[in-house]
């Protein structure tokens, strides 16, 4: 009798060997065992939306010099007659510009000495370098380089007024700033 086991166990054990090898089983996924989790808090409700207050958009820059109710749109400093003393109410427009060319450090300006059309040649030309040097001079007070300076006289060749009368001559007796 233990022959016979023996030998239906072997033939159970090909049968399974053969039964397997050629037939093939479902595909199944593995089951998923869900793990306890520990109870947690309700979520927090949500922030209420915050309102993005947007920063009003900064102007755009506008440079100084082309500001025509700013000071450095005026650029004529009046002398008194046969004079190259400047008058203290031209100080802070000359200030103002002297600033201005420190902070811009890029610029340069020609400083034009004018006179009326009294007097002579030489003498005009003369007194019109005294003006622009003298507007120069101040300048340097503020802090702008020499070299960004060039001073120029036309004398009486360049009037602003085309007159031969007293109103004519106050605007003729000048220096003017001329940014480069």
């Amino acid at each position: 009798m233990d022959s016979i086991r023996v030998l239906l166990l072997v033939s159970s054990a090909a049968l399974v060997v053969a039964g397997c090898a050629s037939t093939k089983l479902e595909e199944k996924p593995a089951p998923v065992v869900e793990q306890s989790k520990p109870a947690e808090a309700p979520a927090p409700a949500p922030a209420p939306p915050v309102a993005r207050v947007e920063a009003p958009t900064p102007p755009p820059v506008v440079d100084e010099l082309n500001n025509p109710n700013g000071v450095l749109a005026k650029r004529s400093v009046y002398f008194d007659f046969d004079k190259s003393v400047i008058k203290s109410e031209y100080f802070s427009l000359i200030e103002a510009h002297g600033r201005y060319l420190v902070d811009h450090t890029a610029r340069q300006v020609r400083i034009e000495g004018n006179c009326d059309e009294r007097g002579g040649r030489e003498y005009n030309l003369a007194l019109g370098q005294r003006r622009a040097d003298a507007v120069r001079q101040r300048m340097d007070l503020v802090g702008v380089q020499a070299t960004r300076i060039e001073t120029i006289s036309f004398g009486k060749e360049k009037p602003k007024e085309l007159g031969h009368d007293e109103a004519a001559w106050v605007e003729n007796r000048r220096a003017d700033i001329v940014y480069r």
